[in-house]
């Protein structure tokens, strides 16, 4: 059966090798025309596009869905990598939106020392899963062996509470962004922010930049923008309110009249 990824590799398939084909093709006839230039560019599969990768996505209840799947949908554009999305266990696990998400494996059987390692965010479910210690402790072994550290949204605090951002400069949802200094981290306001090995993202749909930033990193400039033509990504929002200096000052009061009490409930977490 043909889903999205399959159709995605495939085309990366086609597009690079079409034209090695119609070469082989035409070679084989003495009267073949010679391919040009360009062409014969891209007879060759780049030896670095195939990967081997072990990428886990956290799970937990009451998760935002969008801060998974936007990067979910990046990882599994990478040819060779294993996508797996953990939890404790294989329970579904019933998203802040309504939709529900199956992990693949539960702690114990999640690789020991991931690729990447991303906490997706929250902000009920979030604040729960940081005060499960079974969730703290897996993030924090994991991440201590990971090559990437990673979050999107309010995962930022998840890393905070396993102690993985210490020192590093950080991003998170503009709402609890500044809160990050409570766990020793260094708040910087952009959609995605990299400090060694620690890459995170803001809010929500800055999870699809940060992913598709990672593909790049992990593989190369073109074969990220391939991800993204065959993703269409190219967002054109129909309202300029996606950030607080850009949203009208009243639903930007609205909005923080509205999780006044949240920076509370982290600080006392973050001090546990």
């Amino acid at each position: 059966m043909i889903n999205r990824r399959t159709f995605s590799l495939a085309a990366l398939t086609g597009l690079l090798a079409a034209p090695h084909v119609r070469a082989a093709e035409t070679q084989d006839k003495a009267t073949a025309a010679q391919p040009d230039d360009d062409v014969h560019t891209m007879t060759e599969f780049p030896a670095e596009w195939q990967g081997a990768e072990e990428i886990v996505l956290l799970g937990y209840p009451g998760m935002t869905a969008l801060d998974l799947v936007g990067p979910q949908y990046m990882f599994a554009s990478l040819w060779g990598a294993k996508v797996k999305v953990v939890a404790k266990t294989l329970d579904p696990l019933p998203t802040d939106t309504g939709l529900t998400i199956l992990p693949d494996v539960t702690f114990d059987q999640a690789v020991a020392a991931p690729d990447v390692i991303c906490a997706p965010g929250a902000v009920s479910g979030t604040l729960a899963a940081m005060q499960d210690s079974e969730t703290i402790d897996f993030l924090a072994d994991r991440g201590a062996k990971a090559r990437y550290v990673t979050s999107v949204c309010t995962g930022s605090l998840l890393l905070g509470k396993a102690g993985l951002v210490e020192g590093y400069r950080v991003t998170s949802h503009w709402f609890t962004r500044p809160l990050m200094t409570e766990f020793g981290a260094i708040p910087v306001d952009a959609r995605v922010v990299r400090d060694r090995n620690r890459i995170t993202g803001a809010g929500v749909t800055a999870g699809i930049d940060f992913g598709l930033a990672l593909v790049g990193e992990m593989r190369d400039e073109t074969y990220a923008q391939s991800v993204q033509l065959i993703a269409e990504y190219a967002p054109e929002p129909p309202f300029n309110a996606g950030t607080p200096e850009t949203a009208p000052p009243m639903v930007t009061k609205m909005m923080r009249d509205m999780f006044a009490g949240l920076p509370d409930r982290i600080r006392a977490l973050a001090r546990q």
